[in-house]
């Protein structure tokens, strides 16, 4: 590479030698320029022509630029040292008092480890500086440079610098500057840092330890137009100074989550930002060409001497300048499964999903409560609807959060939605609610099993369900949800893709895998609940084959349990497949729908259908409300029919046989929503 670069620079140098130059180790050109490229050039000569217009110092082992090493160079227009790995100081003075000098590069001098702040004065023709690849610790003093000329100030991969003082760049130039700070080592800057400049330009970008911008650090300053914070770990704009910006860019900017309110941007006009969410606030928002344009604030009228009012047609077409409109261009846009909405999109939806939430934490709480302070024995069917109860009401808890977080995010989800996608929260949603789902289906099909295997092996004792087996059954319906539940947080799918927290991902084929899985699992479960129903159907239709009076009625009314499943399970699982396999046929915006509409309608109804309207249920609670003092006539009625109760029995082929109890003389079971019990 300095080979190539070395070949470049001879040809822009012919041949040649300017007046009084004889250094033996460094060429000078008609173009008046002094090269030096040579390993033995151990300091700045002093035999260097007095009309050099260029001074070039390359692959040379200069340690100490000295003070006044250039005075005297009235014609000297451009410095460069280059790939001096032996430079270590620069003293004061050493660029002062250069009238022509209009460029000074200093690169690629690895051990350069300070620079007098006094080194650069004087200087009214500079237009460009650049220090890169040193390893100066605090970026050079600049307050003397006292240029006419707009400059570049380009001071970039220099790690060691971490600090940027207030009043940094005052006696610049008193014309506008573009300040190149990107890839330093800085992690902190002052108010007022740019005191004093008409900044064009501000580039911080690859100040990876940089985390904050302090409010008043454009305060003093004009400016500035274009700003740069790509590859920061800034989470906050100032609050003031954005007025004047026109171009923003963050991109890789991932700590930026929130943007300052939309006002403050008055001259914007393009946004390269980190998340697409943030180009949502400037979707549908314009501003007038009256914060651009100066004479927009003016009167369009005038008063002549004779006090009369007139409209003058100047007038009019500022006015009608000043009304257009101007649209921010923003990138990146945003995506199909974060479109420019809140979270519920719908205001529908943002009602219905409170009372929906509402009604499934209370009814299976109530359920829960009821079925674990009861006096009776724990039975299976009993442990099964804690089960069931507990699973369904996760769900209303995840459904308690997305409408709490839409509240909360109202009309402003693009400033909220990185912090809630990526953060605990939604992943606390997610794993509620693919935990909930998956321990219900699970229960769903274990107490279908049950009901079918009761009502199967009705006569053969032997072969009943035990209390332990329920509880082992449903310990590996636990580990599996909560197994299932976990792995998007651990990048397998994620719940981060969209605003409702499930698990959409779909990126890589491990995530698709997971996606179709839970899926084909759900509608096996579906298909084994269909079969047992209509199993336990045959069964008590068989008269060869004995069933309790109480059994039968229970099959007689399971088809309103496989309406239920179908509703819920039947759309969601026909549109996720169909997404899964990256076809799919609704937005995420319509998806919505189905969560608030389709997907809860379990957990609603299965405390109503399986315990709340059965007189089971309704005796057990008022059992637990006379516990209090309240209820207690009602209570004491339903005591007494259970004491009351005695075995029946049932003819059979010829025989009686005596009908099975439970251990209280009933279950909690589906009934018809219009039982009279």
């Amino acid at each position: 590479m300095a080979l190539v670069y070395l070949c470049l620079l001879l040809l822009l140098l012919p041949s040649g030698t300017c007046s009084g130059c004889q250094h033996p180790l460094c060429q000078c050109s008609d173009r008046m320029a002094f090269f030096c490229q040579e390993n033995k050039v151990t300091s700045v000569p002093k035999d260097i022509p007095r009309n050099s217009t260029e001074l070039i110092f390359f692959l040379t082992k200069i340690r100490n630029i000295p003070r006044g090493a250039f005075s005297g160079f009235d014609e000297v227009e451009k410095i460069e040292i280059s790939q001096n790995d032996a430079l270590e100081t620069i003293e004061s003075d050493s660029f002062s008092d250069l009238p022509r000098l209009y460029e000074i590069r200093i690169e690629k001098a690895n051990n350069l480890v300070y620079i007098d702040r006094y080194a650069f004065q004087n200087l009214p023709g500079l237009r460009y500086l650049l220090i890169s690849n040193t390893a100066i610790r605090f970026l050079p003093a600049v307050n003397q440079v006292h240029s006419l000329q707009k400059v570049v100030l380009d001071i970039q991969d220099n790690i060691n610098i971490r600090k940027i003082e207030r009043n940094s760049f005052l006696g610049l130039t008193s014309d506008r500057v573009d300040i190149r700070l990107n890839k330093n080592g800085i992690r902190d800057i002052e108010n007022h840092a740019f005191n004093g400049t008409i900044l064009s330009e501000l580039n911080l970008s690859g100040n990876y330890h940089l985390d904050k911008l302090p409010n008043e650090v454009f305060q003093g300053a004009n400016g500035p137009s274009f700003l740069d914070i790509s590859e920061t770990r800034i989470s906050q704009l100032p609050a003031i100074g954005l007025e004047s910006i026109s171009k923003l860019r963050a991109r890789s900017a991932y700590s930026l989550k929130k943007l300052p309110p939309l006002d403050k941007f008055r001259a914007l006009i393009e946004a390269n930002l980190t998340y697409p969410s943030h180009c949502c606030a400037f979707a549908n928002w314009t501003k007038q060409n009256s914060m651009l344009h100066p004479l927009c604030n003016k009167s369009s009228t005038k008063q002549d001497p004779e006090g009369l009012y007139f409209e003058l047609d100047e007038d009019d077409y500022y006015q009608s300048l000043c009304k257009e409109e101007v649209q921010v261009t923003c990138f990146p846009e945003p995506d199909a499964f974060n479109p420019c909405e809140d979270i519920m999109g719908y205001n529908v939806l943002r009602i219905l999903i409170w009372f929906i939430n509402i009604l499934a934490i209370m009814g299976n709480l109530v359920v829960f409560i009821i079925l674990v302070s009861s006096q009776y024995k724990l039975t299976v069917p009993r442990f099964l609807m804690c089960n069931l109860a507990f699973a369904d009401l996760c769900t209303g808890i995840y459904l308690l959060l997305i409408a709490i977080k839409d509240v909360q995010t109202r009309s402003q989800y693009y400033n909220y939605a990185i912090d809630w996608q990526t953060g605990a929260g939604c992943n606390t949603a997610g794993f509620f609610t693919v935990f909930a789902s998956e321990l219900s289906i699970y229960t769903l099909t274990v107490i279908t099993l049950e009901r079918w295997h009761t009502i199967t092996y009705a006569m053969e004792l032997d072969r009943k369900v035990r209390f332990r087996h329920a509880v082992v059954i449903m310990l590996v319906g636990w580990v599996f949800a909560f197994t299932i539940a976990l792995l998007p947080i651990f990048e397998v799918s994620s719940y981060m893709k969209v605003s409702i927290c499930l698990p959409m991902d779909i990126e890589t084929p491990l995530a698709q895998a997971y996606i179709m899985f839970l899926l084909v699992l759900n509608i096996l479960a579906f298909i084994v609940i269909c079969t047992c129903y209509i199993s336990i159907y045959f069964t008590v239709r068989n008269p060869n084959v004995f069933s309790s009076n109480n059994d039968t009625k229970i099959a007689k009314r399971m088809a309103i349990l496989i309406f239920t499943d179908f509703l819920c399970m039947a759309p969601i699982s026909f549109f996720a497949i169909s997404a899964s396999l990256k076809v799919p046929l609704i937005t995420v915006s319509n998806s919505k729908i189905l969560l608030v509409l389709f997907y809860p309608i379990n957990s609603c109804a299965n405390p109503f259908l399986y315990a709340i309207f059965t007189k089971t249920f309704r005796r057990d609670f008022f059992i637990l409300l006379s516990k209090f003092g309240c209820c207690e006539m009602h209570a004491q009625i339903y005591r007494t029919e259970t004491s009351s109760s005695v075995p029946t029995t049932h003819m059979r082929n010829g025989h009686y046989t005596p009908a099975p109890k439970t251990s209280d003389g009933t279950i909690y079971s589906l009934v018809p929503l219009n039982h009279a019990n």
